[in-house]
C-alpha cells in the first residue's frame, strides 16, 4: 500500500543565526532552489558521502 506523499514528508524545525539564515538564502537562490530545497540538497549530500564511507543505512519499513 502506498501512503501518500503528505504523510510520508516530516517536519524539522531549525533555528539559525541572521547571519546564516541569510547566506543560506544568498546561496539558494545562487543555486536556483529554495531555502528548504538547498537545506535537503545539502543533507542529502552529507548522507551520500556517509554511506559511501560507512555502508548504506537500512531504513525500517514504516506501519
Amino acid at each position: 500500500m502506498d501512503i501518500p506523499k503528505k504523510e510520508k514528508d516530516k517536519h524539522l524545525g531549525l533555528r539559525i543565526d541572521n547571519e546564516l539564515h541569510y547566506k543560506l538564502h544568498f546561496i539558494s537562490q545562487y543555486e536556483g532552489r529554495s531555502a528548504n530545497g538547498q537545506v535537503i540538497y545539502l543533507i542529502r549530500q552529507y548522507i551520500d558521502q556517509f554511506e559511501n564511507e560507512h555502508g548504506v543505512i537500512e531504513v525500517p519499513e514504516e506501519k
